[in-house]
């Protein structure tokens, strides 16, 4: 039984809290902090057993230690902005309390999406004995795990990965994101890059195009190769891969709206001055957006994301797929949110339990894949992720269609 801090009250941070508060066993006392203590205190009042509530400057190390230090938990869950993963970090180490994320560093004034900044953590976390769980989410997290999984149990080696993640929600706006809006656009708006032939190639963003059946009905989708982080760590930790890609459903809807937005310059990060402030457009369009955490309610249809994975099994070549379908409907009775908070939250909490329990605590600063998928793979199925996998056909490849540059 341990206690636990849960950084961070969007929707993710909801769907954690949910869901660690089901496991008294393990989590014996929550802490929920965020800048705005009254949506901590919005998501306390929806549980069935009582957990503290805190306000942080999470990008204040001095603040945020003292926190940790007055409160004294074993592990920070970190479901906060990407921004502020470092200085989570170094209060973490300033008071000796364990680490785990669902996203990676990113800087404020340059999309980069990079592991390099928590990478060098490292000896930092291996000589105060504690240990940072890096990218415990579903992509990065879950799908990092498949990967491991399938590379662990059915094969020799693996060459060919395709991360493929299909929302076939439909939340009736005309226009928004199931996540963090500015994370989200620029994501979707930075340079693609794939793993190829032992490097990183660059393309253009979403230049590339595909049809996708999910299985189980849940339909066909376009879907376009983009840069994911969980690339750069899955690339280094299985060094046998010769092609990684990741790709992700749009609507040809969502993705009218951001080329409208992109071309009259609503997605930049760069600072415009606006009446004598200083405004940073991706920032302000964020705020007109709807909210990522009220979708859940108007949010219907389902999630289907999953690994293929291509390589050798005693000789003959083999090919993977595996994947989970998640209801978007199911989520938001079960914790009162939509399934891309869901398939967020709920890594997160198993990698926590992961932690707490001691299978995944080692000192250092890991990524999950590094980590035993096993007992993780055991809880996705317990805790409301159920998994299959199956073998296709050697032959198959995606249905490949010539995309349009955004």
């Amino acid at each position: 039984m341990s206690k636990v801090m849960i950084i961070g009250a969007g929707g993710v941070g909801a769907v954690v809290t949910h869901k660690c508060a089901q496991l008294p066993e393990v989590f014996s006392e929550i802490v929920l902090a965020s800048r705005n203590e009254a949506k901590c205190k919005a998501i306390a009042g929806q549980l069935d057993r009582p957990i503290k509530t805190a306000q942080v400057d999470a990008d204040n190390v001095g603040e945020l230690t003292a926190l940790l230090q007055k409160e004294q938990p074993e592990l920070v869950i970190n479901v906060a902005l990407p921004y502020q993963d470092l200085t989570i970090m170094d209060a973490c180490l300033a008071a000796g309390v364990h680490y785990l994320d669902t996203a990676n560093y990113e800087p404020r004034d340059t999309a980069k999406f990079e592991y390099k900044w928590q990478w060098a953590y490292q000896d930092r976390f291996a000589q105060a004995g504690l240990t940072a769980i890096l990218g415990s989410g579903f992509d990065p997290g879950a799908t990092n795990l498949f990967t491991a999984y399938l590379a662990k149990h059915y094969f020799d080696e693996i060459h060919e990965l395709d991360i493929i993640d299909v929302n076939g929600g439909d939340h009736g706006y005309p226009f928004a994101t199931n996540f963090n809006p500015e994370i989200n656009i620029r994501e979707v708006s930075a340079e693609c890059r794939h793993w190829e032939g032992g490097q990183f190639v660059t393309t253009p963003p979403m230049s590339k195009m595909a049809r996708f059946e999910c299985p189980e009905n849940v339909g066909a989708f376009n879907i376009y190769r983009m840069y994911h982080e969980e690339l750069e760590s899955l690339s280094k930790h299985f060094p046998g891969l010769r092609r990684a890609q990741f790709w992700m459903s749009f609507s040809d809807n969502y993705l009218k709206h951001l080329e409208v937005l992109e071309n009259v310059g609503m997605t930049g990060i760069e600072p415009v001055e606006y009446q004598g402030q200083q405004i940073v457009p991706i920032q302000f369009l964020a705020r007109l957006l709807p909210d990522p955490s009220s979708l859940g309610p108007r949010t219907r249809g389902k999630t289907c994301i999953g690994c293929m994975v291509r390589g050798v099994k005693q000789g003959s070549e083999r090919l993977m797929y595996l994947y989970n379908i998640c209801d978007h409907q199911e989520c938001y009775r079960e914790v009162q949110s939509q399934a891309i908070s869901y398939t967020t939250g709920v890594p997160a909490m198993i990698g926590a339990k992961m932690l707490l329990e001691g299978s995944w605590r080692r000192p250092g600063v890991w990524n999950v894949e590094q980590c035993d998928p096993d007992p993780f793979m055991a809880d996705m199925n317990r805790y409301g992720l159920p998994w299959k996998a199956i073998e296709l056909d050697p032959q198959f490849q995606l249905d490949l269609v010539k995309g349009a540059d955004l």
